[in-house]
């Protein structure tokens, strides 16, 4: 076993987590809900999906394992985001909602990138040469900082919707919707510019990790058995995983070769 970084195990643990419930579950996700019900094969789809990301988390863990784990991982959230979100933008261009889960995903996508990039480094073939070593880190950071700006945009068009999320202990709440939904957009665009974006994408995986504690993990604790909760709360760690990767991916002592 070896563990490039603190958000490396983190993005396994969720991915392992995500396979789980989707076994128990016999289901997506519910927050990521894009399949038909009555789209052929689709709990035996169901069943696949959560082998394949649980498969894929533990084979992050693994030494001789993690390079395929990360393009399975990586292949595996781009069809997602090709294959069932990126038709809702073109179905609605105009509807915020559907860029939003467009730049959920592609969150995700970037840190199973970087991961991707770092186990790829010195055994990358010249059909993952893309996603490998420095290149592949680049494109992945400029992913996440274009994913940023549909996740801010969302915050301000539903800015009722977002309030309504915070715990009921915290003031302002349509206050700290507008600051999370700036927020992201300025990180965007300081991971886009290159100017902080280490300390914006810092940022960036400290707010989605506020966002899983504060608002997601209460109903866990509660108790809850509800399986929207219980999704929601793996997804939003899947995001903060994501982000704290790539976060993870400006430190030079992150890389596998100095943290083994």
């Amino acid at each position: 076993m070896r563990i490039a970084s603190l958000g490396h195990a983190v993005f396994a643990a969720a991915m392992i987590a995500l396979g789980m419930l989707g076994l128990i579950e016999g289901d997506f996700a519910s927050v990521w809900q894009p399949v038909p019900a009555d789209f052929p094969a689709r709990q035996p789809l169901a069943y696949l999906c959560a082998a394949i990301s649980l498969a894929g988390g533990v084979g992050l863990l693994l030494r001789q394992a993690e390079a395929l784990a990360a393009r399975v991982v990586l292949v595996y959230l781009l069809l997602w985001l090709l294959l069932l979100k990126a038709p809702d933008v073109l179905h609605a261009p105009a509807i915020e909602v559907s860029w939003l889960g467009v730049g959920e995903i592609a969150v995700i996508l970037a840190g199973a990138w970087v991961l991707c990039a770092w186990f790829s480094a010195g055994g990358g073939n010249r059909y993952f040469a893309f996603v490998a070593g420095d290149k592949g880190l680049r494109n992945a950071r400029l992913l996440f900082g274009l994913s940023l700006i549909p996740l801010g945009l969302a915050h301000l068009a539903y800015v009722n919707e977002t309030a309504a999320m915070v715990p009921g202990w915290l003031p302002a709440h349509r206050i700290f919707a507008f600051a999370t939904g700036c927020s992201y957009l300025a990180a965007g665009a300081a991971v886009l510019t290159g100017i902080r974006a280490s300390l914006a994408a810092a940022l960036c995986a400290l707010q989605m990790g506020g966002f899983t504690l504060l608002v997601w993990l209460p109903h866990i604790v509660a108790g809850t058995r509800d399986g929207f909760q219980w999704s929601g709360t793996l997804i939003s760690l899947a995001l903060t995983a994501g982000a704290w990767v790539v976060a993870d991916s400006y430190r030079k002592l992150a890389r596998p070769s100095a943290a083994a």
